[in-house]
């Protein structure tokens, strides 16, 4: 999970932002906004998403932000089984998955434009209701099935690219039902 402000080339003020969930086995992700940066908004926000996913959110792995690393997400995490981990401070690489979907999903459509107030939000949570049946339904994606190094040369390769829903449906450990019904309804209010 991470969040991505939109907040233009003033980081200042007051100004949306979108937090990202991605499933790292499947590629699942879902965006949602929130109208500032606050650690109770994450945690409603994180509970509403999860009431959508097509799967039970066992783990969930964190930037070191406040808005993560607060006692509000800790409690919600161990009062509904979720293991909290968070990256190891200044690791970029940790938070791979999660950033390569901010730029793939969220800036793809919404640019590094600033956006303020509820109207923008409430246009963006459309925007993010329909994104993510074509985000997970319809856009496969390249899987990395192997890599192996020969001295500097690294050579990569790839299952056959298929969509998150497809990925879900072959799973083995996720029961019937949500996967005859692989989408649920996005959320929809903003905070």
């Amino acid at each position: 999970m991470d969040l991505v402000a939109h907040c233009g080339e003033v980081n200042r003020g007051s100004y949306v932002h979108s937090v990202v969930l991605t499933d790292i086995a499947s590629g699942w992700t879902e965006a949602a906004l929130i109208a500032f940066r606050e650690g109770t908004l994450v945690v409603e926000t994180l509970d509403r998403i999860r009431a959508g996913l097509p799967f039970a959110l066992r783990a969930l792995d964190v930037d070191n932000g406040s808005e993560f690393v607060n006692n509000r997400l800790i409690k919600y995490c161990l009062g509904h089984g979720i293991e909290l981990t968070r990256s190891r401070p200044y690791r970029k690489n940790d938070q791979a998955w999660i950033e390569q979907k901010n730029g793939a999903v969220v800036r793809k459509l919404l640019g590094y434009r600033r956006f303020e107030g509820l109207a923008a939000a409430r246009a963006i949570t459309r925007l993010y209701g329909a994104s993510r049946l074509f985000v997970n339904f319809f856009q496969p994606s390249f899987k990395l099935a192997a890599k192996q190094r020969d001295g500097a040369k690294v050579a990569k390769r790839y299952h056959p690219p298929q969509t998150a829903c497809e990925r879900l449906l072959q799973a083995e450990g996720i029961p019937r039902p949500p996967r005859a019904s692989c989408a649920k309804s996005p959320p929809t209010s903003v905070r």
